[in-house]
C-alpha cells in the first residue's frame, strides 16, 4: 500500500505528470480520471484508492517510464496480485458501509441481515479465489463476527431485526426465535406498568377524623388509598388478564402477517399500521431509532473541525454548539 500512496504523490504534486497521464489516457483510450488518495477518516478510501490504480496502471506506467528517476515506482507482478486481491475482497462491503453509515434511515435491523450474507455468500470462497484474497476474507469474517458476538448485542441486533417488518424472525437463528418473541411481550408489558404507574392517582394526606375548619364545619372525612381497592381489586387483575391477552394477539399477529418488501421504508410502514399496532409501533421506534455505526457522530465531529478553525479559534462552546445544530438541521 506503501508504493501506491508514493505514485498517487508523485502525480498528485507534479502538474506535468498529470498532464502526461491526461494525454496518457487518450492515447490508450482509458477513462479521464484523476489519481485518488486514501484518507485516514473514511474507510473506503483505500479500496477506492486501490481500483483507481488498477483502472490506471497502463497509463501509469506509460508516464514513470519516461522518467528514469522514478522507475523505482514500478508496479511488479507481485504488487498487481495484491491489489487485486485486496480490491476484489474490499469492493463488495463499500455499498454496505455506506448503507450502515447512513443517519436519515433504518441501519441497526440491516446489521444481522448484512452479516448473514457476508458469511454465506458475499464473502465465500471463490473458485477463482487466490490464498490471498480468501486469507483476506476469513480475516474480516473472524474480526466481524467477533466483533458482534457478545449475547447482549446478538440480543439487540436480535430485537431490531424483528421489529422491522422487512425481516422479522427470518435472520433470528432458530433456539433463539421464541426467546425474543417472549422479550417482545415481556417490554410490553413493562411499558404498560411503567404506563400505568404514571397515570395512578396521587396519594393524598388524610385529616384526623373530627377536626374542623377555621369556621367549625366539620371537614368532609377523605377516603383512604386501600379504600380504592376494594372495588377495583377484582377489575385490576381482570384488567391485567385481558392486557396480556391483548399483547399475546397482537404480538402473534405481527409475526405471523407477511414481510413486506425489503426496499420499502418500515418506518413509514409502522406510521400506517400503528392502528393495527398501537404496543409494537411504540417499541419499534425505541429499537428502530439506534444508528448501527458511530459515523453519524464522527460526522458531527468533523463539522466541529471544519467550524472551529485557526481563525475562529474564540468561538464560546454555547456559540460552537448552536453552530454546530444548524449545520447538521437545517
Amino acid at each position: 500500500m506503501g508504493v501506491c500512496k508514493k505514485v498517487v504523490s508523485s502525480f498528485s504534486y507534479s502538474w506535468k505528470k498529470k498532464r502526461e497521464l491526461e494525454e496518457a489516457q487518450k492515447q490508450l483510450n482509458l477513462p479521464q480520471h484523476a489519481l485518488k488518495t486514501e484518507c485516514p477518516t473514511r474507510w473506503g478510501s483505500r479500496q477506492a484508492m486501490i481500483a483507481r490504480i488498477l483502472e490506471q496502471q497502463k497509463a501509469i506506467v506509460q508516464v514513470l517510464a519516461s522518467d528514469r528517476k522514478q522507475r523505482h515506482l514500478y508496479l511488479s507482478w507481485q504488487d498487481i496480485d495484491v491489489l487485486e486481491a485486496v480490491n476484489k475482497s474490499l469492493t463488495p462491503l463499500v455499498e454496505f458501509t455506506d448503507a450502515l453509515s447512513g443517519e436519515k434511515y433504518v441501519s441497526i435491523s440491516l446489521v444481522k441481515p448484512t452479516l448473514h450474507l457476508f458469511n454465506n455468500s458475499v464473502l465465500k470462497d471463490q473458485e477463482d479465489d487466490t490464498l490471498l484474497a480468501k486469507t483476506i476474507k476469513h480475516d474480516i469474517l473472524d474480526y466481524l463476527n467477533e466483533k458482534y458476538s457478545g449475547s447482549e448485542t446478538q440480543e439487540l441486533l436480535d430485537m431490531a431485526a424483528a421489529l422491522d417488518p422487512r425481516f422479522k424472525l427470518k435472520y433470528v437463528d432458530e433456539d433463539k426465535k421464541e426467546s425474543i418473541v417472549s422479550r417482545v411481550k415481556l417490554e410490553l408489558r413493562d411499558a404498560r406498568t411503567a404506563s400505568a404507574m404514571v397515570e395512578a392517582p396521587s396519594v393524598t394526606t388524610v385529616a384526623p377524623a373530627g377536626t374542623e375548619d377555621g369556621d367549625g364545619v366539620p371537614c368532609k372525612k377523605r377516603k383512604l388509598l386501600g379504600s380504592f381497592f376494594k372495588t377495583t381489586t377484582n377489575q385490576a387483575a381482570g384488567s391485567h388478564l385481558q392486557e396480556d391477552q391483548v399483547i399475546s394477539l397482537e404480538v402473534h399477529s405481527y409475526f405471523q402477517s407477511e414481510a413486506i418488501d425489503p426496499e420499502k421504508d418500515p418506518l413509514i410502514w409502522w406510521r400506517d399500521a400503528k392502528a393495527i399496532y398501537p404496543r409494537l409501533s411504540n417499541l419499534a421506534r425505541k429499537y428502530l431509532c439506534i444508528p448501527a455505526t458511530s459515523s453519524s457522530s464522527e460526522r458531527v465531529f468533523s463539522t466541529s473541525g471544519n467550524i472551529v478553525t485557526c481563525l475562529r479559534a474564540s468561538l464560546k462552546p454555547d456559540h460552537v454548539n448552536r453552530l454546530v445544530f444548524l449545520a447538521k438541521n437545517l
